[in-house]
């Protein structure tokens, strides 16, 4: 099929359509002056997106994870720390958990699965589309809840005092480089290893020595994860609590009232390739090896916010996963698909549905925050309440609203405890899951930096 360049008789077409209206040359200067969205905020949207909500939980103040992309990690520590808090009756209602300490055994746990899956790809071609794909990010800050899961199974967790922030924990732009630098270049000497003829056994045996190396690096990033911390808290009639030496799974175990693997992630992905009532993984996603680290069921959307008003409606909140960018104001803390009113203003007309823009990659899983809230109008939610882990300073105090017809073409996953699921959902969850490739829309949330 022949290349169409074009020519001046094109661009004159062109140029005469944009002045023949008189409008338009309003519009571009309005543009050019406010930029798209100031121009195209609908106050309609606005003025409907009020903070009231007829079923609201509680949660203490808002999280901040700054110039990272931990935000699966603090949506998750989030519910967590809320239902400990609570059971313990800490005075300290904003008691946080260490989201460096979870990031630190991502980041060393994604590496050793980086490296077994170069392993795996040894025989592939370096410039095929599985192992291009592997080395474009060896590791990042994003992940979804089954790979939480994992984490904090193995790994327990700690009150933030036990691991506090620290600059790259917070700045992990930089550090990011540089450990997925030191990992394209591990996956280079094993890869040549193997050219050379190495066995098997003595390429792994090296995996482990970088692993090492690798180990020592995210300490100078990050600190050493503390193996045992001692526990102390107040509670609301001022008594004192502490249990000495707890390592960070006892302190899990005991303390958490969530145990995150009775949570299932409940998928709205509407494509062809898809079907619903499904269960699907991701090809080379995860971070602790060994273990199924994604397993979604796919359904539709009316079963989707069935469940979630179930256990909001039961005081829990819910960790869910969005495309956050789309028809969002982060200073109003507004998501609203009505907030903008791009085609007209644009005179365009877009037709893509949800499924379409997946397919099209218009919209994929981008950011997880917290359902706390929602509103119920004869049974049916018109709005919900989200926190998010932006700090106070956006939205309400760091709160969200969500319009209901927002929830229903970009909101994509939620997790989901499993006693508010029927047995038929159960079973069907139990599937044999479906393998998507490495690079479907449904892995995203997983590769944000």
């Amino acid at each position: 099929m022949g290349t169409v360049s074009i020519n001046k008789e094109f661009l004159k077409r062109c140029s005469e359509a944009y002045s023949a209206n008189s409008q338009n040359k309003i519009i571009t200067n309005t543009i050019i002056k406010n930029g798209i969205n100031n121009s195209a905020i609908n106050n309609e949207s606005v003025k409907s997106m009020y903070y009231e909500f007829s079923e609201e939980i509680d949660v203490g103040k808002v999280t901040h994870q700054k110039s990272s992309g931990r935000c699966w990690m603090f949506a998750a520590l989030n519910t967590i720390r809320y239902a400990m808090a609570k059971e313990l009756n800490m005075k300290d209602k904003n008691f946080e958990l260490s989201q460096t300490y979870a990031m630190f055994w991502d980041k060393f746990e994604k590496a050793n699965f980086f490296l077994e899956a170069v392993i795996d790809t040894l025989d592939e071609a370096l410039d095929g589309r599985t192992v291009s794909w592997l080395l474009e990010t060896p590791t990042n800050d994003g992940g979804q809840w089954d790979m939480f899961v994992a984490l904090v199974d193995k790994y327990g967790i700690i009150p933030k005092y036990a691991m506090p922030e620290t600059y790259h924990s917070s700045n992990s732009r930089y550090m990011n480089f540089i450990i997925s630098t030191i990992l394209r270049d591990n996956a280079k000497i094993l890869r040549d290893m193997h050219s050379d003829s190495k066995t098997l056994k003595e390429i792994r045996e090296k995996k482990e020595d970088l692993l090492v190396n690798f180990y020592k690096v995210l300490c100078h990033f990050l600190g050493e994860p503390p193996k045992t911390f001692d526990f102390e808290y107040r509670t609301t009639d001022d008594k004192y609590r502490q249990e000495k030496n707890l390592s960070p799974v006892e302190f899990y175990q005991k303390y958490s009232t969530i145990k995150l693997s009775d949570y299932v992630s409940i998928i709205n992905a509407p494509t062809a390739d898809k079907p619903y009532n499904k269960t699907y993984t991701v090809k080379y996603l995860g971070s602790v090896a060994g273990v199924t680290n994604i397993h979604y069921l796919n359904l539709d959307m009316k079963q989707m916010k069935e469940l979630t008003l179930k256990q909001l409606q039961d005081g829990e909140p819910v960790w869910f996963g969005c495309d956050v960018g789309k028809y969002s104001d982060r200073d109003l803390g507004i998501m609203d698909d009505k907030l903008f009113e791009y085609e007209s203003i644009l005179g365009t007309d877009i037709k893509l549905d949800k499924a379409d823009r997946l397919n099209y990659r218009g919209s994929v899983l981008t950011h997880a925050m917290v359902f706390t809230g929602v509103n119920l109008r004869e049974g049916n939610p018109t709005k919900w309440k989200v926190q998010n882990s932006w700090g106070e300073e956006p939205g309400n105090k760091g709160f969200f609203i969500m319009s209901d017809s927002w929830f229903d073409e970009y909101n994509y996953e939620v997790a989901i405890h499993k006693k508010y699921l029927s047995e038929e959902l159960l079973a069907l969850y139990k599937q044999e899951p479906i393998e998507l490739n490495p690079w479907d829309p449904m892995g995203s949330l997983a590769n944000c930096q």
